[in-house]
């Protein structure tokens, strides 16, 4: 969360932490088969550039940790609630990336939700 989402602050990692916690529950589309945050982090192609390409290799501190928790006990921060896609543009967010809607932006990021017939599994509360 915080190699992706530390310039956007707190709430930016946590945001960053839906898109990850979503991918592992979706099951769908780019997430098939994903059934481990460690596999999302490292999938390819798909997973968290900043990672895969060694931009960082620091451990997580206590505050990251404790945010990590809040996203994988299920709590989700809006724009990013149901995303399973998120960038940072050169400019403004565009309305859809790779036909997925926008569903906001926060800071830097704009975040993109998957249709629901198509990952339905996103959208539940398990």
């Amino acid at each position: 969360m915080r190699a992706e989402g530390e310039g956007d602050g707190p709430t930016g990692m946590l945001l960053v932490g839906n898109a990850g916690v979503n991918r592992v529950r979706a099951d769908c589309l780019d997430f098939k088969k994903i059934s481990s945050i460690e596999r999302m982090i490292f999938q390819r192609p798909g997973g968290f550039e900043a990672t895969q390409r060694g931009y960082f290799y620091q451990r997580a501190r206590s505050s990251e940790i404790d945010l990590a928790k809040k996203v994988i006990a299920g709590n989700r921060y809006r724009p990013g609630e149901y995303s399973l896609w998120f960038f940072r543009p050169g400019g403004n967010c565009p309305g859809t990336w790779y036909n997925q809607a926008n569903s906001g932006c926060y800071k830097s990021h704009c975040f993109y939700n998957p249709s629901q017939p198509a990952c339905a599994s996103v959208y539940s509360t398990r």
